[in-house]
């Protein structure tokens, strides 16, 4: 195996999703502990610098520059280290799988059913026909996303040291905890870290480049009811459980995530559980329009409102939350220009062409972006994501490690100057 398939098998055999029910410390669970100590094993192996691990599981290091390219600003990358917590994540045992067209049998989930994929469910599996695919057995989602992007950069750091001849200015890379459940790099030390720009490696199929994300918000809608006999009930009794159905039904049904698409928002019911006293409704509202986010919350204020003018009382309550912006206000940027720039190039230089995709999400760069680390977001080359039939194609895999060798040569030179790489000067 390559470098990079060998270090992606191995980190996603390791267990470490986050738990939206812990998010009160960070990291969530303490499973990311273990992947966060053989990342930082690794990178000292390598010998990164400045590795460091700590109480949050977050690890950091940075890379030397190339020889004439010390004094260039610090390209930074960040990727997380948790995966997503929506499906089976433990244990995870990836394989690789030869795709021969057609259906391929992943393995059995723990329902007893195959757990297949194809040119139904992918398309994109047309042209692989022949390609090594990394699977799970089909018990467990993989943990490509994103652990693909943890082990292309610890495969890009190989390569530098193998050909120091390669030039690029100084890296700095986080591995963050906790992004599945909203968290992500919000506790990274930007001064320490040290850069100046950079990317998060956390997109789809290889090619796949974002600058623009959803801006996000969460909604906690919270039940109080009035539990008494079933016989004796009427005019009394208020069913927690109910009021929570009927906020529900007030939101627009076609303005969720599996009737939307495109630059088209959504509510997300993630989570609910209740009783007739007790019932919580945890929401998530998207969209790339902040002015419609903000329509969203009021229309939800108003369905709690509603809901309780039916009862006569107060029964629902709503706390609404901002979580992350849209990457756009801050890569679109002019002075920002070359984050895309530099990525269509190196995309180009090994014969992909990119594709600007508006991501139905966030990345930690949507929350880096607006605390002064402009970041956009590359591919990381996982499909079907946050379920069992995940798989990563080993030649995208490999080609974005070529990919990254030529991006931080494009930042081997300073960015509003236009000259050569460092390894072209003679110096």
């Amino acid at each position: 195996m390559s470098d990079v398939v060998d270090r992606f098998v191995r980190y996603c055999a390791v267990a470490s999703q986050s738990n939206p029910l812990t998010s009160d410390r960070v990291p969530s669970t303490d499973c990311q502990f273990a992947m966060a100590q053989m990342l930082a094993d690794d990178l000292r192996e390598l010998g990164a610098l400045d590795v460091r691990l700590d109480q949050h599981a977050y690890v950091t290091a940075h890379w030397p520059a190339s020889e004439g390219c010390e004094n260039l600003p610090t390209l930074g990358f960040c990727c997380h280290i948790d995966t997503a917590w929506q499906s089976w994540g433990d244990p995870v045992h990836p394989q690789i799988r030869r795709y021969e067209g057609g259906r391929l049998v992943i393995g059995t989930g723990r329902d007893g059913r195959e757990v297949w994929v194809s040119p139904e469910t992918n398309p994109q599996l047309g042209h692989m026909v022949g390609w090594d695919l990394v699977t799970s057995d089909g018990t467990s989602l993989l943990g490509g996303d994103d652990k693909a992007g943890v082990a292309m950069c610890l495969a890009l750091l190989s390569r530098l040291k193998d050909d120091p001849t390669l030039p690029h200015p100084r890296l700095a890379f986080a591995f963050v905890p906790d992004e599945e459940i909203g968290h992500g790099a919000a506790l990274l030390d930007l001064e320490e870290f040290g850069a100046a720009w950079g990317y998060t490696i956390d997109g789809g199929p290889l090619g796949e480049f974002c600058y623009e994300t959803f801006n996000a918000a969460e909604a906690l809608v919270r039940a109080h009811g009035l539990s008494v006999h079933t016989g004796t009930a009427k005019g009394v009794m208020i069913n927690a459980s109910e009021a929570i159905m009927r906020f529900h039904q007030l939101l627009p049904a076609s303005e969720r995530p599996e009737y939307t698409e495109g630059y088209e928002g959504f509510y997300f019911l993630e989570r609910m559980e209740g009783s007739c006293e007790e019932a919580l409704a945890d929401y998530i509202i998207r969209d790339h329009d902040q002015a419609k986010v903000e329509a969203r919350k009021q229309l939800m204020r108003a369905a709690a409102n509603l809901v309780n003018q039916q009862y006569g009382s107060e029964v629902l309550t709503i706390e609404i939350r901002d979580q992350y912006h849209n990457l756009a206000d801050v890569v679109a940027l002019p002075e920002n220009a070359h984050l895309i720039d530099n990525a269509r190039k190196a995309f180009a230089a090994i014969g992909q062409e990119m594709a600007y995709v508006p991501m139905r999400g966030g990345t930690d760069g949507s929350q880096l972006s607006f605390r002064g680390f402009p970041c956009a977001n590359l591919s990381a080359c996982y499909y079907n994501a946050h379920g069992v039939r995940e798989f990563v194609p080993i030649p995208e895999l490999e080609a974005m490690v070529d990919m990254l060798v030529r991006l931080v040569a494009l930042y081997a030179v300073p960015q509003d100057a236009g000259c050569a790489p460092c390894s072209d000067r003679g110096e």
